[in-house]
């Protein structure tokens, strides 16, 4: 996408080689602990890059607003598979370690720490893009300030398939399209990861909710989170189906998680003065006529930049976006659903699933056993 090669040139000033630094923290550690499990990229290419390895781990210090976590879980999301084949932001730090997604339980604190102690159970989206380690491993560091409290009522799996599809939706939904209650909101592949979210959250945001999926089985699947409306659009053509259930007027916001030309598809079925906000960087040879004749805003979500551009003030805003959905999972008004369980060792084989498709919710690493 069009926003990582334009932050590129900020992100070069400061690369970071995650060898080095997990030397020079585990410089004081006797033997037995200076190495930790994880999954390296070695290169850009197919799966098989990610190489299960042992590498030093990242322990003491743990400095100012830092915590040492333990990771239990991570998830796998689509940015670490596009990564994985065209190389990191950082091709002079391989080997690197990916996975945004993190949860585990906090095992030592900086001097400057305040929310958090020793014991701790958090969930987190940070670091995998190729500057700070990732999460594809059993140790990370992570500035207490972009961390949120765990949900008690989910497992750690869950926790780790949760963080960035939920801001990713948040953002969407609530800060670029500006969903208001009562509204109708159409949301395409609602069985996926961020889909599936993005409707329990439209509908917690008292909004309708219509949306796209493959079959049958996932038709029954977002129905059971709430969705109004279900468009199998193998089968029916998603605008005509949209208008009809609009009476011809077409929905408030259209969200776009599938990206290509159903972006553009997507513009008859957005009333006049409607919102459609895509995930993905718009083709270029996308014709805009119809968005433009109907007074369409449109709006583009990448819940990654902050990251890239080491916003804080952005950073912190996840982790509140983290900590109020805790709060709602935790409440039973939103669930995370997790369709594969893999042990850390199979990464390559979380990647393969990924990108074969057609899957339900979220796929997770997990360290060990819960």
């Amino acid at each position: 996408m069009c926003v990582y090669f334009s932050v590129w040139a900020a992100y070069s000033l400061y690369p970071l080689n995650y060898a080095k630094v997990a030397n020079e923290r585990a410089s004081s550690l006797s033997l037995e602990e200076r190495t930790m499990k994880a999954v390296l990229m070695t290169a850009p290419g197919n799966p098989e890059v990610l190489q299960f390895q042992e590498v030093p781990n990242p322990t003491v210090p743990v400095e100012n607003t830092e915590l040492l976590i333990r990771l239990i879980a991570a998830g796998v999301n689509p940015i670490d598979t596009k990564l994985r084949q065209r190389g990191t932001f950082y091709p002079e730090a391989l080997p690197a370690i990916l996975g945004c997604d993190g949860a585990g339980i906090v095992e030592a604190v900086g001097a400057g720490v305040e929310r958090f102690r020793p014991g701790d159970a958090v969930y987190f989206c940070y670091g995998g893009l190729g500057a700070h380690q990732g999460n594809y491993a059993e140790y990370t560091i992570v500035d207490e300030r972009f961390v949120a409290r765990k949900p008690t009522a989910i497992s750690f799996a869950e926790a780790a398939a949760a963080p960035l599809v939920l801001i990713t939706a948040w953002e969407a939904l609530y800060e670029r399209g500006r969903l208001e209650p009562g509204e109708r909101v159409l949301i395409h592949a609602g069985a996926g990861g961020v889909g599936h979210v993005a409707i329990q959250l439209a509908k917690l945001k008292g909004a309708a909710v219509s949306t796209t999926v493959s079959s049958q089985e996932k038709a029954n699947f977002v129905q059971q989170l709430g969705a109004d409306y279900v468009i199998l659009y193998k089968q029916t053509d998603f605008v005509q189906a949209a208008l009809d259930w609009t009476n011809g007027e077409g929905v408030d916001l259209a969200f776009d998680t599938v990206g290509g030309e159903t972006f553009q598809k997507t513009f008859p079925a957005v009333r006049v003065y409607g919102d459609i906000v895509t995930i993905l960087e718009p083709n270029a040879n996308t014709v805009w006529k119809t968005a433009r004749n109907r007074n369409l805003r449109i709006g583009l979500e990448l819940m990654l930049t902050p990251m890239l551009l080491g916003m804080v003030e952005s950073l912190k805003h996840h982790a509140e976006i983290l900590q109020e959905c805790a709060d709602w999972i935790d409440q039973g008004k939103l669930k995370i659903h997790v369709s594969h369980r893999l042990p850390l060792k199979e990464a390559a084989r979380a990647h393969q699933l990924l990108e074969n498709g057609s899957n339900t919710g979220k796929i997770v690493l997990l360290m060990s056993d819960e």
